[in-house]
């Protein structure tokens, strides 16, 4: 089912576009989110429409965002739902709240894997309007996602989407499905945010502590948190002598409740 007829959108290499041809999995895709406790939803890189069409079909309000001006003219001629709701703008530096105001959206899509991980930083920039989202990233990187410690792949992405959303690796999908067929497997993944979004310590601090310990990943956090200059007695703690990998999102909260009296 390759898409090359005339008039297609032909795959752009630095857009990291790969256009999923199996109409299946667009259908599996289109059914990871609940669509419950919320009526509107963004997809993101729609590129031919092949998701949007089984998300069309669903009793919901609809927005697609695309950059690429030749996807957009053939979603404007092959989708007129559409209509005044394709979005010709850069994901990563668009104010959705331009389209929704304040209310609650889910975030759907087959994501170009250039800017996939910048996709989900900015989803948990604006976690309290998305409770839902779900989609496809090269496998690895919706593995790493969901991850749990005490994994070499758990990292800095594991521990702030988990701090706020569970996250769940659904299936799998091959390169044959694509066109042009990527190098490497996809996986979909659907993270679906907690019901109380306030951490127990505070949040800029947490955030800055995940990435400095998982900047230096093989050290234990003793020495890879001396940036903090934190007091002898404190870091004397058996969580100091442990490496970032080995602490849940849970234990990452804790080490923040210890080091927030101390941080400048």
């Amino acid at each position: 089912m390759s898409q090359s007829a005339e008039g297609d959108v032909k795959a752009k290499k630095h857009l990291g576009q790969h256009f999923l041809t199996d109409e299946g999995v667009a259908e599996k895709i289109a059914g990871t989110l609940s669509y419950s406790g919320y009526e509107k939803v963004l997809e993101i890189g729609p590129g031919m429409g092949v998701l949007t069409k089984y998300l069309l079909k669903k009793d919901l309000d609809v927005h697609v965002i695309e950059i690429d001006r030749e996807s957009v003219a053939y979603l404007q001629e092959h989708y007129p739902a559409l209509q005044g709701k394709i979005h010709e703008k850069d994901f990563l530096k668009y104010d959705v709240s331009e389209i929704f105001g304040q209310e609650q959206f889910a975030i759907i899509g087959n994501f170009p894997y250039n800017i996939s991980t910048q996709i989900v930083f900015k989803m948990l920039e604006l976690r309290e309007y998305i409770p839902e989202f779900s989609g496809m990233f090269q496998k690895e990187v919706a593995q790493r996602i969901c991850e749990k410690e005490g994994n070499k792949t758990y990292g800095i992405l594991s521990v702030l989407v988990q701090a706020f959303y569970e996250a769940e690796y659904l299936f799998t999908v091959p390169p044959s499905v694509f066109n042009p067929p990527p190098k490497v497997d996809s996986g979909v993944l659907r993270l679906t945010r907690k019901e109380d979004l306030s951490l127990p310590c505070d949040e800029k601090l947490f955030f800055r502590v995940v990435k400095t310990a998982f900047q230096q990943r093989r050290k234990t956090l003793r020495n890879s948190l001396k940036i903090f200059d934190l007091p002898e007695n404190i870091t004397e703690d058996s969580i100091f002598g442990l490496r970032p990998e080995q602490l849940s999102t849970a234990r990452f909260i804790e080490l923040t409740q210890k080091i927030q009296p101390h941080a400048v």
